[in-house]
């Protein structure tokens, strides 16, 4: 019987080839830009550096983007610089080469690895770190996974999800749960009158508290950790919906103090499409069922919540490579420039007449996102006149009987000219 693959070894017998499983063993060439970029700005506080287009340009030349085209919609899917993008071609090829004894023996055995790294841009145990497909999937197993009865209240707001919003609901349907949902205004006056929303909608009752993060639509970021404190206070479960926080702005997951937490990597992670990682509090795992069976042996087991069956494991190996270029940008100096990038259309739209923000200035309140209403032309209108007219990708946000926006996403692969080319735009239409 032949021994168990050995990765080294198998990377020998391919000639050293940039098949090379190990991280140190493949230096991409867009991994390499960023680092002399950095050399060039070390020791500059993030807020200078957010400034230096000389340093993003670098930062820009590590992706393959379509510079005919402003891409100002980073919030539906990032694209992955390259090094992410070789990386899953070069597992994608491996898996191919046999896919059942190099998947089982060489590829699966990284995953552990992917946890860890994860784990450690998170701020939290592994072993409290699920690896699954998206935002959605991992919410949805502790929405559907949770023990609730008839006349258990869960709390959400009306610019929560609505792929969230329509698993609740049919849990309605099911269970006989009841879904209570608060609105906000946008931008809200303070980050108290969102805690003082969502407080006002909980009884006795109540059983959950499910809020964003970082809202999908307005890009308004919630007073989460006082929020979930109160909440555990009273007993009430919380989950997080970080589809639009994880490796955006710095923070440790576990010092938001919530349940559960979710979230895309595809997003600000610019991971390959199809990641996502589910956060669970130690505590919680044993109270919440997978979507799909397990042994009772995992009860308490993390992983538990990873059974699905076979995947393109391609896609989730290659996470590593996407936290590598995302802690060579660093989170400090990432942030700072995405609310730089924000905050400059922002102050070149708002004097127009018509144009109403739904954004606050406040770096408390928001980062990359932020969205505006223009009078006479509505959310669908205006994102098909900016595309038709200024090759302006952006996305339509609509919450029904409140509001209706486009929601900018700048990432940092944007230029000012790009921002300043969005603001000319408004200004043309304003007019």
């Amino acid at each position: 019987m032949f021994p168990p693959m050995d990765r080294r070894a198998f990377v020998a017998a391919l000639g050293g080839t940039p098949l090379a499983l190990d991280a140190g063993a493949f230096d991409a060439g867009a991994l390499a830009l960023v680092r002399e970029a950095n050399r060039a700005v070390g020791g500059r506080p993030p807020q200078e550096v957010a400034q230096d287009e000389a340093y993003w340009l670098r930062v820009r030349q590590a992706f393959t983007l379509d510079a005919n085209h402003v891409n100002l919609n980073s919030g539906s899917v990032s694209p992955a610089p390259r090094v992410v993008s070789d990386a899953m071609q070069r597992y994608w090829t491996l898996t191919n080469m046999s896919p059942s004894y190099y998947v089982d023996e060489l590829l699966y055995p990284e995953v552990e690895l992917v946890r860890r790294r994860l784990a450690a841009l998170a701020g939290c145990d592994p072993e409290t770190l699920a690896l699954t497909r998206n935002t959605s999937e991992s919410l949805q197993i502790a929405q559907l996974g949770l023990a609730l009865g008839r006349g258990d209240e869960i709390v959400t707001t009306t610019q929560d999800y609505p792929r969230m919003l329509t698993t609740w609901r049919q849990r309605e349907r099911r269970d006989g749960v009841v879904l209570k949902t608060v609105r906000f205004p946008t931008p809200p006056p303070s980050l108290d009158t969102l805690y003082e929303r969502v407080f006002s909608a909980v009884t006795a009752r109540t059983k959950v508290i499910h809020i964003c993060h970082m809202t999908y639509t307005t890009g308004q970021i919630f007073p989460v950790r006082r929020i979930c404190d109160e909440a555990r206070r009273r007993g009430i479960v919380t989950i997080v919906d970080g589809g639009h926080t994880f490796a955006h702005f710095p923070f440790a997951i576990p010092e938001l103090g919530c349940d559960v937490y979710g979230s895309s990597l595809h997003k600000w992670l610019c991971a390959p499409v199809g990641n996502g990682l589910l956060y669970v509090r130690p505590e919680m795992i044993p109270r919440i069922w997978p979507l799909m069976a397990a042994e009772a042996a995992q009860d308490g087991d993390i992983r538990k919540f990873e059974a699905i069956g076979t995947y393109p494991i391609a896609l989730r190996v290659a996470l590593s490579d996407a936290v590598a270029f995302h802690e060579e940008i660093g989170g400090e100096r990432k942030a700072a420039r995405l609310r730089y990038l924000r905050e400059r259309w922002m102050r070149a739209v708002e004097p127009l007449p018509g144009v109403t923000l739904r954004t606050s200035f406040d770096p408390a309140q928001a980062c990359a996102l932020g969205a505006m209403s223009l009078a006479g032309l509505g959310a669908q209108a205006l994102t098909d006149t900016l595309q038709r007219r200024w090759r302006i990708h952006v996305r339509p946000r609509f919450v029904p009987d409140e509001f209706e926006c486009i929601r900018v996403t700048p990432n940092v692969f944007t230029t000012l000219d790009e921002v300043d080319l969005f603001a000319e735009a408004i200004r043309t239409l304003a007019r």
